[in-house]
């Protein structure tokens, strides 16, 4: 497709009309928590949490509690929380086999009445083949939106941290979209059932509900009919999709192929889909500056330090960084000539979390899509892609982006990067055993 046509087609999409000050970049998991907290205590007439899970922590106590509260005060306030159905009912990765957080749903259903209502969606029949990945949360007319859960390390929660990008945009255009969707097409599903309620069914007692609601899923888009924008002002567009070539997919590469001057990506897991891969080698080679930032294996959350116990899921974070190795390496020339710019993020023991595209200081989009073949192709995921022709957010972005880069660490050449020989010895042997039977290849596409 030709380059020109791009940023029309882009600039043509339904959008909501923003001011410079109704867009708000926090820059820390604390400040988050606050001002997720402050606004669930100021709600009057909606509240909708939607995320990937709520955890059964000091923090998802402390959200859960200011709910119960706001839910008190204000008996007419229309409170939901959407959750992952399948991450809902088990416990963390590694751990015992129990109920998850869906037991505590239910202990706080019970001693509160219900006045919390928390829904378990399938987007999957199986949780390794898609998972509700939805972000954003609505509190009356402002949506609060990152790629964060709702737990101890995504909150900041006595200092530990897992960073993450966290934006707060009043629009109430915006607000009744993304509430709309979530009311209508998401919680009244048939597959869509209580999990603080007493008893929800097996998945395997819904599977044919899941699947129809799959179908449903890939044609779901954000009303935009309410859109209010003016051409060449700064407007908000809100993208949803999932499975193979979605419309959400198909706008992140019409985003990139869109640049011109520079684009910075934030990845937590550097595994790139192949039409991603495709348009950053297309942006090296017109001469755009690509900045990449991404985490040190050492801050990716399934790293596990050589000191503890090895668990299978702790090569992720090595597999990756046998992924940044390989493109680095193919890459040479444009890191050694300046355009292509590798960030390693690692501040102490804490994690990167980090997702989204910036564009020529004109297009910001704020996802939770890792930008994955997973999110490509299996989980349901959602964006807001800000439009800003006069670089009315520039100020907030370059600030956010130095905040960012205060903790990362340049690339300079492959060789940077550990290679295969210098990993624990049980890494070792897994990844050449995954590697001889060519497991490493599927493992890339659903992790």
């Amino acid at each position: 497709m030709p380059q020109i046509l791009l940023r029309p087609q882009l600039d043509q999409l339904p959008a909501f009309g923003l001011k410079t000050g109704d867009v708000t970049t926090l820059m820390s998991a604390e400040d988050f928590r606050a001002r997720l907290l402050e606004a669930i205590g100021q709600a009057r007439e909606r509240i909708c949490l939607t995320a990937l899970y709520l955890q059964d922590d000091e923090a998802g106590h402390q959200v859960m509690d200011a709910l119960v509260d706001a839910a008190r005060r204000n008996p007419e306030l229309a409170i939901s929380v959407v959750v992952d159905w399948h991450r809902g009912q088990r416990g963390l990765i590694g751990a015992a086999r129990n109920d998850g957080n869906a037991a505590w749903y239910r202990e706080v259903c019970e001693a509160h009445g219900g006045i919390v209502p928390v829904y378990g969606v399938p987007a999957q029949t199986r949780e390794l083949f898609g998972v509700l990945h939805l972000k954003g949360f609505v509190i009356d007319n402002s949506v609060i939106y990152s790629g964060a859960s709702l737990n101890n390390v995504y909150l900041g929660w006595r200092g530990r941290y897992r960073f993450d990008r966290y934006h707060i945009i009043e629009c109430a255009a915006l607000a009744d979209s993304m509430y709309d969707l979530v009311q209508r097409h998401i919680i009244g599903n048939p597959a869509v059932h209580r999990l603080d309620l007493p008893n929800p069914p097996a998945t395997k007692a819904i599977r044919r509900e899941i699947k129809e609601f799959r179908a449903n899923l890939v044609k779901l888009r954000y009303d935009t009919s309410g859109a209010t924008a003016l051409p060449g002002t700064l407007s908000v567009t809100p993208l949803i999709g999932v499975g193979k070539n979605n419309p959400l997919n198909r706008q992140v590469c019409q985003l990139l192929a869109s640049a011109t001057r520079r684009v910075v990506i934030c990845t937590p897991y550097f595994n790139f889909p192949r039409p991603v891969s495709r348009e950053i080698g297309r942006l090296l080679r017109r001469g755009v500056t690509v900045d990449i930032i991404v985490g040190d294996k050492t801050a990716n959350d399934f790293f596990i330090p050589p000191d503890e116990p090895f668990k299978a899921i702790g090569a992720l974070p090595y597999l990756y960084e046998i992924n940044l190795r390989r493109f680095a390496k193919r890459h040479e020339k444009f890191i050694a000539d300046g355009s292509l710019n590798l960030h390693l993020w690692k501040h102490g023991d804490n994690s990167y979390h980090l997702k989204g595209i910036l564009v020529d200081d004109r297009y910001t989009l704020i996802t939770g899509n890792n930008l994955n073949p997973r999110a490509f192709r299996l989980d349901l995921e959602n964006a807001l892609l800000f439009r800003d022709p006069h670089g009315e957010l520039s100020a907030q972005n370059e600030a956010e982006l130095a905040n960012i880069l205060t903790h990362c660490r340049k690339v300079e050449r492959a060789g940077d990067l550990e290679s295969v020989r210098h990993y624990p010895e049980p890494v070792k042997k897994l990844i050449s055993r995954l590697s001889r039977v060519r497991v490493d290849r599927l493992l890339y596409r659903i992790l």
